[in-house]
């Protein structure tokens, strides 16, 4: 009885969401001149302060806004973010202040909701355009409830942290004096706890009590703040209470638009048209009925189309523009959207108006691909594959988490995307425990070629929601807001866990252009591991996870980590538990110790020879990250699509950003410090790619381009120590499209050679033009099997401390593109030694690391007699004046270049 009921309940629940999103709450932006960010900056000034102390009761006029205790506030920000600001509490991410057991920052779970529970406060002109207009404020995020005030009125509610929403305040605005609004924002329902006494368990054996004792998955909102081993491993103490996204201000006619959406219909057999169904909602925000026509224009090929529109009071409609009506909206001979190395990502640009009695009411702009993105199982193991344009893709693809605290920025968005791209990776899966990405972050996936797996907010360690109607109604504004993305690729209901009843009809009859499944490990996608660090010649042999094979159709989660550089992990902590490491600091930094940067992999630095300091230590470590990031691309390079008794249809690393800072970190820091890793993915996953396999001593070449080459020509030379060749092999191949020939070259090492040696592999077309090259060192230790830190991927370095000593010559010329200052540097070895390692570094007049700073490439080696050309691109936010250039490698010198 009790399981119909809720069905009918679920079903009311469906039935009652279209018709609520008839209002109009979700819309985009206008023009430029009629849109206004009410973020904290130089006019727009907020405050805030705890509930208990502004009064009591939830009346507006019981605030009192002229008490000095007031604390300036950070908008978008969190309650905790801002008391850190104030001083208040000590920086979470220093150290392990944040350590709960430390009891330096109260958890909401023992001072309760109430003691997170905070006013917001600011005042704020309408711009005088606005007169004559109807007059909106948007919030585009807040965690988790709120009532929001304008004026001493009850503006409304929101509820959810992925819900956005925007009011009509044209008869409450002040046109002439100064506005005062104060939004209330209460914490989540269900704050859950880390080490609740006697709580039942819900996450897996061995993972560190991810989620807490389950109760956060009650909420819609971000599940890993109440504590995982990839982050603040017990949690984020006021849970991500506060304002947390754009609040704005804007202006439009009575008539609105909303979620414009471009269906594309492509077929696959001949591309040389393509079909676009354009929607669009149309309200009416006024008391009167409104008449009008709808103009749409695609701006490239110079397509216009139109249609009248007659709208009641406050009424919306979908107007759905087809081509079988609009003949302009098949596409002839369209240019495609491509993922990474595929082909051109390219947009084109869409405008809508609704025009009103010969004005323009609302205008809105979007951009969209003309592509196809599906998914299938038609593989010999019935595995997930996915296509793009019927094209099958190999997915080297990694999992995205969110910023701890939710200190964000577009700068910080920017940086890792850009690097994500420069790593060439080519999808990213939004873990469910995180949050629904920005559209800025979609924006840039579109440009990047990046796809984007959409996974909503549940996960199998945490409860499931207690408010159904809410979490769909979450579910609803999300996709609606990023469905029209080129770079939506995929939908999935949950992590590891079931889908909410209703949710995947809910998604699909928002969005069918794309697929869905219930959740993460299901529907030809298996379980994931291994996640720590562990031996790389493990992955070769596929022997990483104790669970079994990994390697093989579609991983969800695979990876490893990486010590940050030294530049980083000084600011991370106090000096006292740099060196000698703090034990306690570091394991508390990596979750807990989860990913072993204490254990196996601080042993696998070690195998380098025992440091004398924490420069040492952290210079060493840059060479396990990168061998083993390297590694691990590049076994699934080997085994792609088909290889033997194995098929394999792409995997996600595990995990690709910092959260928060961390001694396991990843290809870049929380600093956006980059690691070693980084560009050692970035040889291992650059389009055409040789590479070395350490338990075949084989020679395999990798071609993720849709056309193939030939009389490509692959060599392999050995050196030794002392940078002296050694050993070299030649071969010419064809290398077929979209595959990866294997095995073309087997090395054999000479008995005599030194214990550390080197390999140089280069790949050069039918021209004998350098098209990719990889370097790799190695060691003469034999492999011991599986679960031992033995062979020549790890063990038997100590010899590296031998190098002779390696003299460079550095140049740089500077460029201004886009206002942003590009180096052009030149490093050039003329010594007779090997250049091992060598690291460009920008450092500011104190020394400090100059970051985000985006280098062509990084921690290279160059042989006797090389030249290496490397472009660094300071974003436009950094001031680039009095910069200096710090070049050195392993066993070389340092040289100061100022710029």
């Amino acid at each position: 009885m009790k399981r119909n009921v809720f069905i009918w309940l679920v079903f009311i629940v469906l039935a009652w969401l279209p018709a609520r999103a008839q209002q109009p709450a979700y819309l985009c932006r206008p023009t430029a001149d009629l849109s206004l960010l009410l973020n904290s900056g130089e006019t727009i000034r907020w405050q805030m302060q705890q509930a208990a102390k502004t009064g009591k009761g939830d009346d507006i006029s019981s605030v009192n806004y002229d008490s000095k205790a007031w604390l300036p506030a950070q908008v978008p920000g969190t309650v905790l973010t801002n008391l850190v600001a104030n001083k208040i509490y000590p920086d979470p991410y220093y150290g392990d202040n944040n350590r709960k057991k430390r009891n330096l920052i109260p958890d909401i779970a023992d001072a309760g909701r109430e003691f997170y529970h905070y006013w917001f406060r600011t005042d704020f002109r309408v711009p005088a355009s606005y007169k004559g207009k109807r007059i909106w404020l948007k919030f585009n995020g807040i965690n988790y409830r709120c009532t929001i005030w304008l004026n001493g009125a009850r503006l409304g509610d929101m509820a959810g942290m992925f819900n956005d929403r925007s009011f009509d305040i044209t008869t409450l605005a002040d046109l002439k004096g100064k506005n005062v609004l104060a939004v209330d924002v209460q914490p989540v329902d269900f704050p859950g706890a880390y080490d609740k006494a006697g709580a039942k368990r819900t996450g897996a054996v061995g993972e560190n009590h991810n989620g807490g004792d389950g109760e956060m998955g009650k909420n819609v909102s971000m599940l890993m703040s109440v504590g995982w081993d990839f982050t603040a491993p017990d949690g984020i103490r006021d849970r991500n209470t506060g304002i947390w996204r754009d609040v704005e201000l804007f202006a439009t006619g009575d008539v609105i638009l909303a979620h414009p959406f471009v269906k594309t219909s492509l077929p696959l057999r001949d591309t040389t048209s393509a079909r676009e169904t354009i929607s669009v909602e149309v309200s009416n925000a006024s008391d009167q009925p409104r008449q009008g026509i709808i103009t749409g224009s695609i701006t490239q090929p110079g397509i216009k189309f139109s249609a009248p529109f007659s709208l009641a009071p406050h009424e919306t409609r979908t107007l759905v523009f087809t081509p079988e009506e609009f003949k302009a909206l098949t596409l002839q001979h369209p240019r495609l959207w491509w993922p990474v190395n595929k082909g051109e990502p390219y947009l084109y640009d869409l405008d809508l108006r609704a025009i009103v009695q010969n004005k323009e009411s609302h205008h809105v702009h979007t951009q969209f691909g003309v592509r196809t993105v599906t998914t299938d199982r038609q593989t010999p193991d019935k595995s997930r594959r996915f296509l793009v344009n019927g094209q099958p893709v190999f997915i080297r693809g990694t999992n995205w988490v969110p910023e701890a605290m939710l200190r964000n920025s577009r700068l910080r968005t920017y940086s890792e995307l850009r690097y994500t791209r420069q790593a060439g990776i080519n999808l990213l899966r939004l873990w469910a425990g995180g949050v629904a990405e920005s559209d800025y972050f979609y924006e840039l996936c579109d440009r990047f070629g990046l796809l984007v797996w959409n996974e909503f907010w549940i996960t199998g360690d945490t409860r499931m929601p207690a408010d159904t109607a809410l979490y769909l109604e979450n579910v609803e504004s999300t996709v609606k807001r990023i469905r029209n993305h080129a770079s939506v690729a995929y939908y999935v209901g949950a992590n590891e866990s079931k889908e909410m009843p209703g949710e995947g009809k809910l998604i699909l009859s928002l969005d069918d252009t794309h697929g869905y499944q219930e959740q993460s490990e299901c529907c030809g996608v298996h379980d994931g591991s291994p996640y720590k660090y562990e031996n790389p010649m493990q992955y070769f042999e596929n022997t990483a996870s104790r669970r079994g094979s990994r390697v093989d159709g579609f991983n969800p989660e695979y990876g490893a980590p990486c010590t940050p550089v030294y530049e980083s992990l000084k600011r991370m902590m106090p000096e006292k538990d740099l060196w000698p490491i703090n034990d306690s600091v570091w394991t508390y930094l990596d979750g807990n110790g989860f990913h072993q940067v204490n254990t196996q992999y601080r042993q696998a630095v070690n195998e380098f020879g025992e440091s004398s300091s924490i420069q040492e230590y952290a210079e060493k470590a840059q060479l396990v990250g990168a061998l083993n990031f390297r590694a691990i691309w590049e076994v699934w390079n080997y085994n792609k699509f088909s290889y033997g008794d194995r098929w394999t249809s792409g995997f996600l690393f595990w995990y690709h950003n910092s959260p928060l800072p961390q001694t396991a970190s990843r290809m870049y820091d929380w600093y956006l410090e980059p690691t070693a890793a980084l560009y050692y993915s970035q040889n291992a996953l650059a389009p055409l790619h040789p590479q070395f396999d350490y338990l075949k001593n084989s020679v395999s070449v990798y071609n993720d381009y849709r056309r193939p080459f030939t009389g490509y020509t692959v060599e392999a030379t050995v050196y030794d120590l002392d940078a002296q060749p050694v050993r070299k092999k030649l071969t010419t191949i064809n290398i077929p499209a979209d595959g990866v020939v294997n095995d073309v070259i087997k090395i054999d090492f000479p008995e005599n050679i030194t214990q550390v040696h080197f390999i140089k592999l280069t790949l050069k077309d039918e021209h004998g033009r350098l098209i990719n090259d990889a370097f790799y060192w190695r060691s003469k230790d034999s492999y011991k099997g599986a679960w031992t830190m033995t062979g020549p991927a790890v063990s038997g370095f100590a010899d590296i401390n031998k190098l002779k000593k390696a003299n460079l010559n550095v140049s740089v010329k500077k460029e201004i593109r886009e206002k942003k200052m590009v180096l052009k540097v030149t490093v050039a070895n003329p010594s007779a030694a090997l250049s091992f390692f060598t690291r460009l570094k920008l450092e500011d007049t104190n020394g400090s690391s100059v970051t985000p700073a985006f280098y062509s490439d990084n921690f290279f080696s160059l042989l006797p007699g090389e030249i290496k050309y490397v472009d660094i691109e300071i974003p436009a936010e950094i001031n680039y004046k009095n910069l200096v250039l710090v070049t050195g490698a392993f066993n070389s010198k340092s040289i100061k270049t100022t710029l």
